[in-house]
This record gives C-alpha cells, sequence and structure tokens, in this order.
C-alpha cells in the first residue's frame, strides 16, 4: 500500500473550477460643475469549488453529508460570494451533482462589503456506493434573488472516484477516514464470528467483560483474537494485493477492498486485512486500531478497557502462518520504526468526528 490522523477541523482543499467576476458601472451626476461622469457600482463576485482537483471520493461526501451544515468544515461543493456592493446581498445558492446527488439549498444574507463561503454536502444516492470505477459527472450550481430571478449560473465537470477508493493526502493527512472501510454491522461480518466463537473452549466472543480483572481480560482478548484468525484462515482468506487505482491521485490515494469484498473474494492486501479485522473487534464492542508505516499496514485491539496496551498482528500473514507468527511479526516491524513515522488510527476517537462505516 503507499505510504503515510486527521484533526478535527481541516482546512478547505479544494480546487477552483469556475471563477466569475463582473463589474458593472453606474451614472451619476455632479452638481458642482454640472457635468455628468460615470463611478463604478460594484456587484457581487462568485467562485465555485468541486472535489479534491476536481474528483469527488465518496468517502469524503459520506462524511460531509452526515454532519449538519453549521459543523462542516469542507464541503463537496463550495460557493464564495464577495458581496463588493453597498446593501446587504439576500440571495438562494442550489447545488447539486447532476443525476447523483440530490440538490442542496442554502440561503445567503451577506452584509456589504463582507466574503462567507457556503458549503454544500448534498446527499448522494445510493449509486455513487455501488460505482467501482471513476465516473464523469457535473457539478451545478445556481444562484437567484428571493424572488426567485437568476443571479448566477454555472455547471464544472468532475470525477467521481470509485467507492472503494480512499485519498490519503500528503503524509496520510486523511488516515483517520480509514474508519468508514471499518464496517462492523455487516452482515458478512457477523458470519466470520458466528464461526470464530467455535474456535473458543466455551464457544462464546464475549468482547471486555467489566467484572474481569484486566490480566483477565488480556488472556480473553488474546484468545478471541486467535480465533477470529483462526476462523478467516479456514475461510480461505489470503493475500492478494489489488490497489490499483485511476485518477490523479495515484501518489497519495490507492483502492481499498471494503470487508464484505474481501470476504466474499477470500482475498486481501494489507489494509484490506486490517479494517475486515477492525471491523470484527469493533463489532465485539472492542477499542480498535489500524497502524500505518511506509509500505504496510496492521491490525490492532486494546487488550483491556482502559488499558493503553494493544495487542498488534500482521493481518497480511492471515492464512499463510501460525497467530503467534502474525502477531511476533507486527511486533518487530512497529519496533523498527521512529514514531514519527506510524500512523495508529484509533477507531473510536474516529467515530467521535463523525467518521461513519460507508453505505
Amino acid at each position: 500500500m503507499h505510504p503515510s490522523l486527521i484533526a478535527r477541523v481541516f482546512p478547505r482543499f479544494f480546487v477552483i473550477l469556475v471563477l466569475l467576476t463582473s463589474a458593472f458601472a453606474g451614472d451619476s451626476v455632479d452638481r458642482g460643475d454640472a457635468r455628468a461622469r460615470t463611478t463604478p457600482s460594484l456587484e457581487p463576485t462568485y467562485k465555485v469549488q468541486a472535489g479534491v482537483d476536481g474528483e469527488i471520493y465518496p468517502v469524503f461526501a459520506n462524511y460531509a453529508s452526515l454532519l449538519r451544515q453549521n459543523d462542516r468544515s469542507f464541503g463537496v461543493i463550495t460557493v464564495t460570494i464577495s458581496n463588493h456592493s453597498d446593501t446587504t446581498l439576500r440571495q438562494r445558492i442550489t447545488a447539486e451533482v447532476k443525476g447523483w446527488s440530490d440538490q442542496e439549498i442554502q440561503f445567503v444574507e451577506l452584509p456589504a462589503g463582507k466574503e462567507k463561503t457556503y458549503l454544500f454536502a448534498p446527499t448522494f444516492l445510493p449509486r455513487l456506493y455501488q460505482n467501482h470505477e471513476i465516473a464523469a459527472a457535473t457539478a451545478a450550481v445556481s444562484i437567484t434573488d428571493m424572488a426567485g430571478n437568476p443571479i448566477y449560473e454555472t455547471t464544472a465537470p468532475v470525477h467521481l472516484r470509485s467507492s472503494e477508493d480512499m485519498y490519503w493526502g500528503k503524509d496520510f493527512k486523511y488516515a483517520s477516514f480509514i474508519a468508514s472501510w471499518v464496517t462492523p454491522h455487516d452482515a458478512r461480518v457477523e458470519a466470520v464470528l458466528a464461526r470464530a466463537k467455535n474456535y473458543l473452549p466455551d464457544h462464546r466472543l464475549p468482547g471486555y467483560e467489566k467484572w474481569k480483572s484486566k490480566d483477565q481480560q488480556e488472556q480473553e482478548t488474546y484468545k478471541e483474537a486467535q480465533a477470529i484468525f483462526t476462523a478467516l484462515k479456514h475461510m480461505g482468506l489470503s493475500y492478494v494485493k489489488s490497489s490499483t487505482t485511476f485518477g490523479d491521485h495515484k501518489e497519495v490515494s490507492e483502492r481499498i477492498r471494503m470487508p464484505r469484498e474481501s470476504l466474499d473474494q477470500s482475498s486481501a492486501n494489507c489494509i484490506d486485512a486490517a479494517v475486515t479485522y477492525a471491523s470484527l473487534f469493533e463489532n465485539l464492542g472492542m477499542d480498535a486500531t489500524v497502524v500505518i508505516v511506509p509500505g504496510h499496514a496492521y491490525t490492532g485491539v486494546r487488550v483491556a478497557q482502559g488499558s493503553q496496551k494493544f495487542l498488534f498482528i500482521d493481518v497480511a500473514l492471515t492464512g499463510r502462518a501460525a497467530f503467534e507468527a502474525a502477531v511476533a511479526s507486527a511486533e518487530k516491524g512497529l519496533a523498527k520504526y521512529d514514531s514519527s513515522f506510524v500512523k495508529q488510527i484509533l477507531i473510536q476517537d474516529a467515530r467521535e468526528v463523525g467518521i461513519y462505516p460507508l453505505p
């Protein structure tokens, strides 16, 4: 996988697609010398942005659409209005990706001399999350006055990335969005757990049990992780890379299989397997983590409630080595790197900032 956590609020990262500026002159009369002359009467200007370099990633679209307008820090489409006039601007903006999303409406009340960016995240139709290749689409913005008279309108071409495409950003800036691939409630995840319990003496997967001591919880966590590893091995899961994707961000993006796909195909590379294991642990109410180092990824699970210790697994060895070897490989692999080269994404932390599973 490609080398590189998320801040709760991060800067807008969209590239300008359309910029329209206009100014109109109006007549005025200088009564002092009785000569007519023109003075500029400045009109509002509009700037529209869409996607990441014109590419819309379903993972970001889903995240933004789940937030209330006032809680957004970025939008799938953004409209910046600069009010150069001397009166308050009152307008109505609509934004959509034609054929792929619903239409979002926002109302403008912008004082004279002010500028504001309006963040749009229209809800996308299911077809976006069923799309597995890059697709062409059109982002459309329309602005009217409060009476419905047209003021400004534009469209711009965009690329819709595959639902499996992850945009890491420079130095894995957006790594926390990997939690969108962690799907604990998927039926295939449930099916793995149903098999895994059969590899435990008492045929149960209780997750953490508060009445147990931390040492007892740690012992139980190890046994449950081993049972899950064994179940996946017997289901035939093993390593297949399959990370190629298309578009303009090949160095900072990649294809990641959803757990249901990995389980259906019995194939997973390191990051595919990492989100699959994290889904299984999260389903059990355990604190899962995905750990990224240059060129590789691991899964971890907190060994006991309140503990700072994690059990890490080199999940790329699923189906090819014993569980003990996968644990030892993760410990050895992580020990090679300074902390500055390790990105550890706690799934629970991502959930708390609104990063939920992709549809």
